[in-house]
């Protein structure tokens, strides 16, 4: 039988030559132009008109805003867990130094015995040129054996609450660590919005900055003499002589920068700005918006009195306070400085009255 081996043969191959070349090079320089057309396309930034810039950076900002209240969060805690932490260090450093003296203590005691050779007590009775007086200087000695023993039990006791103090402070040793990294990943979010924001800004003419980040100087030309004219003016009083100080020192800040984390007394974020204007007016309030709304009697839109706070966006990630006439005092991004501005400028989340 007959075995063909053709079919196995490998083709014999052709140059290229002639029309076929100068096909094969039209479709290799078509699809290199295609490809860089396509890469080009893929990398090309899309021309923003100036309403989409406004629409992105305010988006940017809110963002940031959201992530500098956890900021704020994660830094309070982590101050509170630090402060705990030195606590309890000082204070195991103050026991073990007391362990230390009762340890001397004992020391010169168990020194002082051996010096004295420990003789069996019936010889020294038998040796004793007043055998009373032996007697009182034994029972002397027991009690302080007894004293001994009593001191001994101290000191074991100091160990073992300096040993709960050190782990106390290994736990928070651990929490700070973890709070410490918590504050750096919040951190990272809020410079990265802001820095977008930035570059977003940065494309624009001059005068579209400033149509997206309002009149600031139009904004912060009230001065702290205003307040009492602007309340007259809006027909409505503050809450009380507390709300009235705060409401004074917010148009003192008027103007001041707008700088994330900041609470004073040259540079603000939002809630930063509420918590020193309530600081100076004697009133201690907590750090974030998260935690400002609940620090006080919740209160209608209808109902706002100047000094009420009031706050923004559904994750209440924004603070002002309320000056009447529909109108708060805020700090508002870093494009604007401390400024007057309407409490419809944003989604309106509710409000609340600390006095």
């Amino acid at each position: 039988m007959t075995v063909q081996v053709a079919a196995h043969r490998k083709p014999r191959q052709r140059s290229l030559g002639g029309n076929t070349a100068r096909t094969a090079v039209t479709l290799a320089l078509a699809g290199a132009a295609t490809a860089t057309a396509f890469e080009g396309t893929g990398n090309a930034e899309p021309q923003l008109t100036p309403a989409q810039v406004k629409a992105k950076v305010d988006k940017l900002y809110q963002e940031a805003e959201t992530a500098t209240q956890r900021y704020d969060g994660a830094k309070e805690r982590t101050e509170a867990t630090q402060r705990r932490l030195n606590s309890l260090q000082d204070e195991a450093a103050r026991r073990q130094q007391r362990l230390n003296t009762a340890r001397d203590a004992l020391g010169s005691v168990a020194a002082a015995q051996y010096r004295d050779g420990a003789i069996d007590p019936s010889w020294q009775l038998a040796l004793s040129s007043d055998p009373d007086r032996y007697l009182d200087g034994a029972a002397l000695a027991e009690r302080v054996d007894d004293r001994q023993a009593g001191a001994v039990a101290r000191v074991r006791e100091q160990l073992r609450e300096i040993e709960q103090l050190r782990g106390a402070a290994r736990v928070e040793l651990k929490s700070l660590r973890s709070r410490q990294a918590e504050v750096r990943r919040h951190k990272q979010t809020v410079t990265a919005k802001l820095a977008e924001a930035r570059r977003l800004l940065a494309r624009l003419t001059p005068p579209e900055r400033t149509w997206i980040t309002g009149d600031a100087a139009g904004h912060a030309s009230r001065s702290a003499s205003d307040a009492r004219a602007a309340l007259a003016q809006a027909g409505s009083v503050p809450s009380g002589p507390r709300a009235a100080a705060a409401v004074a020192y917010a148009y003192q800040k008027l103007g001041s920068p707008y700088v994330w984390g900041a609470t004073g007394p040259n540079a603000f974020d939002c809630s930063g700005l509420v918590q020193a204007a309530y600081r100076s007016a004697g009133i201690s309030l907590p750090r974030t918006t998260y935690a400002q709304i609940n620090a006080g009697r919740r209160v209608s839109r209808s109902q706002l009195q100047p000094g009420d706070l009031v706050f923004f966006y559904s994750g209440i990630s924004h603070v002002g306070i309320y000056i009447g006439a529909g109108r708060m005092i805020h700090a508002p991004n870093p494009s604007a400085p401390v400024r007057v501005a309407p409490v419809d400028e944003m989604p309106f989340a509710g409000a609340t009255r600390v006095t």
